[in-house]
């Protein structure tokens, strides 16, 4: 029998050895909660490869004892699915992973759903799309739906430290000195991959060659090499990385188009085409936004054309976004206006809608979203009519601030200004 991956070695077997994603599972969070109340309710896990969905599942069911099977939408047919089904009514309950939940065919989906809604099967979907989007109806809504983020560098590294040390799963028989900066350059490279970090660190140790002294040394070369990305420098924490992403987006931001290409291509030689292509939509958004909102969809493009190509060719659409970019007028007003909205409702800050804003049922009006009094603006010849849609309390609040560093911005400015001065009328 082949000897299975480091990171499938290295699973959690219970809830309390999970790395990362303590939004669910650290003390109080939910899904600790359902473990260990025994209460378990079929979830789906969506996030990026490699950050613990199987993980969580397979704690989950070592924490409960509950039998554990793992099918995927894709490969396996309605006969695997039938046989979990018939050891469920023999043990009473088994905790089903399936992954690429998304693409669970109808034949599969009518057979699974009555052993869902009797509690005999509670199923872990895991996959890397939008549940909101991508997931039947019929079995999302008898879910709860949780995300799981990429973990942190200084998680992997955990990650990575526990597995060197475990002689058991691990790799504690072998006599490691793995170098801080290797260590680092493991956990940045990865773009919050702990999967892909833990078997790049078993390539690493299997296959380096020991000492006099049997000490296997792992340095950052070596890290280079089993990770096939290059390190940004040898720095201790690895903090190097995340400067150079931060100073990609400050130079964008100040429209210094010189230096920006010069921090893409650190991050280009570096073969970190995750990093900047999120970097780009994020900057495209926040710090373009409203004075030039085609430079989202067109950063997207460049994105997608990137992924489709792959380096070298990469760099191309990669390098036209961040010209556009840079010399794009820039306006933050869209997240500063959605921002103190936010900071307004999380100090509680809200309040009742006014009546007639509420659904039609509200008021057994008859017509499907219009309450009493609601004055439907399309009725009028300007398009607009004055009424109340803040609550009482925030009745003279502003959120939006326009400014008018492009063209797009100032007619929004134009009609805003339009309606600030109808409305004090």
């Amino acid at each position: 029998m082949p000897i299975q991956p480091l990171a499938f070695r290295m699973r959690p077997r219970t809830i309390d050895e999970i790395i990362g994603q303590q939004h669910l599972v650290g003390e109080g969070k939910i899904i600790q909660r359902m473990v260990k109340a025994r209460q378990l309710s079929s979830m789906i896990l969506y996030g990026p490869p490699g950050i613990g969905k199987t993980s969580i599942a397979s704690a989950i069911a070592g924490s409960t004892k509950f039998a554990f099977r793992t099918l995927n939408a894709v490969t396996n047919n309605k006969k695997d699915i039938e046989i979990v089904v018939a050891e469920a009514k023999m043990s009473g309950k088994v905790i089903l992973l399936l992954d690429e939940v998304h693409r669970l065919d109808k034949a599969k989906q009518d057979f699974l759903l009555p052993y869902l809604e009797n509690g005999m099967i509670t199923l872990i979907g895991a996959t890397t799309s939008n549940p909101y989007h991508a997931i039947n109806p019929a079995i999302r809504s008898r879910c709860q739906i949780f995300e799981l983020h990429a973990l942190e560098a200084a998680e992997i590294i955990q990650a990575l430290q526990r597995a060197l040390a475990d002689d058991q799963r691990g790799l504690g028989t072998y006599q490691t000195n793995v170098t801080p900066e290797a260590l680092a350059h493991f956990a940045t490279a990865s773009n919050g991959d702990v999967r892909s970090a833990l078997n790049a660190l078993e390539l690493a140790v299997i296959s380096t060659e020991p000492d006099t002294a049997n000490i296997v040394t792992i340095d950052v070369k070596i890290a280079e090499e089993c990770m096939q990305k290059k390190s940004f420098s040898h720095d201790k924490d690895g903090d190097a990385h995340y400067d150079v992403i931060s100073a990609f987006q400050k130079s964008i931001r100040g429209s210094d188009v010189h230096a920006a290409l010069h921090y893409l291509g650190r991050l280009v030689e570096a073969g970190d085409l995750t990093s900047i292509a999120r970097r780009l939509i994020v900057i495209a958004y926040e710090d373009i936004g409203l004075a030039n909102p085609q430079a989202g969809p067109r950063a997207l493009a460049a994105v997608e054309a990137a992924e489709r190509l792959g380096f070298p060719e990469a760099r191309i659409p990669l390098a036209n976004s961040v010209i556009e970019l840079c010399l794009s007028p820039k306006s933050n007003s869209a997240i500063l206006a959605i921002d103190h909205a936010l900071t307004d409702i999380r100090s509680g800050h809200s309040g009742d809608v006014p009546n007639h804003l509420k659904d039609a049922h509200y008021q057994g009006a008859k017509e499907l979203g219009r309450g009493i009094d609601y004055l439907y603006p399309h009725n009028y010849e300007s398009g607009w009519v004055r009424q109340q849609y803040l609550p009482d309390k925030l009745i003279d609040k502003k959120y939006y601030t326009p400014k008018k560093s492009g063209k797009f911005e100032q007619a929004l400015a134009s009609v805003y200004e339009k309606i600030e001065k109808s409305s004090k009328r």
